[in-house]
């Protein structure tokens, strides 16, 4: 047994985006390990699917239909962890969209759907966590927020303006956090080759980009971290496209 694994093993997780790249491969990893999962995801068949899979190679997980840009059935999807299971030791959200256009081609609707899905949807899940964490005095929340939330690039300004507020969002969270025991560590990916460039017109080279095992062993990385260690932000990147 790898040492994260014996570290993790028996804890509650919770993905938002558990059918994602990320975070089905994440889900994938930590089965084998005797970890609960607490799964959402928009669609349900996709999410029946994964289960199956999953249940032939450890805990059956709990899937849960949720639309993150809602705030009701984000906190559903916590206390629904909670009745379950009794605890959520992490939550990872790995859930997200993305728009590529140039800025003179954007509209308004383009920009509601990334802050309603990457600003929101991380705050309704985020918000939703500390509240079944904080009596515990105890948990992680780990964002994948990915690199334009730190730098920006043409075509990116609505996802850019996004997944830069999450991080604004997530460092005055983790201060706050803090006194409750509370971990909060960021992601800070390059491009993962991953369904999320399905949707995107963008021409890009996929085979060059980082595979989600590299984002999801990033990720136990930090949740397998030492009580007193906190890893605060983690930043990978591919070779061939670096911003520093």
């Amino acid at each position: 047994m790898q040492d994260w694994q014996s570290k993790l093993q028996g804890k509650v997780v919770a993905i938002a985006g558990g059918t994602g790249g990320i975070g089905s491969t994440l889900a994938r990893k930590l089965a084998p390990a005797g970890v609960q999962l607490v799964l959402a995801a928009r669609r349900a068949d996709r999410l029946a699917a994964l289960a199956q899979e999953l249940s032939a190679i450890g805990p059956t997980p709990l899937v849960i239909p949720t639309d993150i840009t809602d705030g009701a059935q984000a906190t559903h999807f916590l206390q629904q962890a909670i009745a379950q299971f009794g605890q959520v030791d992490c939550l990872v959200n790995a859930a997200g969209a993305g728009i590529l256009k140039q800025f003179n081609k954007l509209t308004e609707a383009d920009f509601d759907r990334m802050l309603a899905v990457n600003l929101k949807g991380s705050f309704h899940t985020c918000q939703a966590a500390i509240e079944v964490m904080k009596d515990r005095k105890v948990g992680h929340i780990c964002n994948v927020i990915g690199i334009l939330g730190k730098h920006s690039m043409p075509m990116g300004a609505a996802y850019c303006a996004s997944k830069f507020a999450v991080a604004g969002m997530s460092k005055c969270m983790a201060d706050e956090a803090r006194r409750y025991g509370i971990k909060v560590t960021l992601f800070y990916f390059g491009g993962i080759d991953s369904p999320f460039w399905d949707e995107v017109s963008l021409k890009v080279d996929r085979s060059k980009m980082l595979s989600t095992e590299t984002a999801a062993d990033a990720i136990l990385f930090a949740m397998a971290a030492e009580p007193q260690a906190i890893p605060m932000e983690i930043n990978i990147q591919p070779e061939s496209h670096l911003f520093f």
